[in-house]
C-alpha cells in the first residue's frame, strides 16, 4: 500500500515540476519578449519567476529525496554490507525524518503562520507571502513520508536477513 501512495505522490510531484518548470519558462520568454521587443516590460513576470523558482528548488529537493537521487557523501554506506549498512541507512533516514520535521514542517508552519498574520503581500503579483512560503511544510511533509517509507523498507530488509 505504501508503495502505491509513493508512486502515486512521485507521480503527481514529477508532473507539477515539468509544469512549474513550463510556466517559469514561458514566463521568462514573455519578460524577454516584453522588455527588448514590446519595449515595455511586465511588471509582474520578474516576481513570478522568483516565487516559482522558490517552490521548483523546494518541491524538487522533495522529489529528490523521494527517489534517493539526493546530494551526498557516500564514503561510508559503499564500505558497508549488511545489516550495519541498513542500520546506517536507517540512521541517515531518520536525520532526514527529524530534520524535515523540525525545521521545515514546523518552522515552515511558523514561518507561513506569522507571515499570514503580518500580511505580508508581494509588491507586483499582490498575493500573500505566506502562500508562497507554503512549500516548505509540503515539501517537509513529503520528506517525512518518504524517510518514513525508506526506513520502513529497511526494517523489512533487516527482518528478512
Amino acid at each position: 500500500m505504501l508503495l502505491k501512495i509513493k508512486s502515486s505522490i512521485d507521480f503527481v510531484l514529477k508532473w507539477a515540476l515539468v509544469v512549474i518548470m513550463a510556466v517559469i519558462t514561458i514566463n521568462v520568454l514573455w519578460q524577454v519578449f516584453s522588455r527588448f521587443v514590446l519595449q515595455n516590460p511586465s511588471s509582474f513576470t520578474e516576481e513570478l519567476a522568483r516565487y516559482m523558482l522558490i517552490w521548483v528548488g523546494i518541491l524538487g529537493a522533495s522529489y529528490v529525496s523521494g527517489q534517493k537521487m539526493h546530494l551526498a557523501i557516500d564514503l561510508l554506506p559503499s564500505k558497508l554490507t549488511g545489516k550495519s549498512k541498513a542500520y546506517l541507512e536507517i540512521f541517515i533516514e531518520l536525520c532526514i525524518f527529524i530534520f524535515a520535521l523540525v525545521v521545515m514542517v514546523i518552522g515552515g508552519i511558523r514561518l507561513v503562520t506569522i507571515t499570514l498574520m503580518l500580511n505580508q503581500i508581494s509588491a507586483a503579483l499582490q498575493v500573500q507571502l505566506g502562500y508562497v512560503y507554503t512549500v516548505i511544510p509540503l515539501s517537509g511533509i513529503l520528506m517525512m513520508f518518504y524517510s518514513f517509507y525508506f526506513i520502513r523498507q529497511q526494517i523489512k530488509n533487516l527482518k528478512t536477513t
